[in-house]
């Protein structure tokens, strides 16, 4: 079975700041953090797997966002967990730049 993906703008390509985070807000799914980091723009699911806390809400230091809840770490560009207390990726989501709009390829 193949995967239906939906492209959604998320913002400006000049909204985000390099070293910053965005949570985009989706009907009907949890958010998505939505990155600048000096390579360009990743997502992932804003929500992280070790506890009930929102990334957007963490520091980004290089290519890694820190949680605020335990201060674990996620690979911005890959969603892997980097430091403990997080153990289980968070979902990465494709990105792309058109124009002067930032897009995030979702699954439906």
């Amino acid at each position: 079975m193949t995967e239906q993906m939906t492209k959604i703008r998320a913002c400006s390509a000049d909204a985000l700041e390099v070293g910053s985070v965005l949570q985009i807000e989706l009907e009907d799914r949890d958010p998505i953090a939505l990155y600048r980091i000096s390579d360009g723009y990743y997502a992932t699911d804003d929500l992280c797997t070790h506890g009930a806390a929102f990334l957007s809400e963490g520091d980004v230091e290089d290519d890694e966002i820190y949680c605020p809840f335990h201060a674990g770490a996620f690979d911005i560009r890959t969603g892997e967990a980097t430091a403990a207390p997080c153990v289980v990726a968070v979902r990465a989501h494709p990105v792309t730049v058109e124009g002067d709009d930032v897009y995030i390829e979702i699954s439906n």
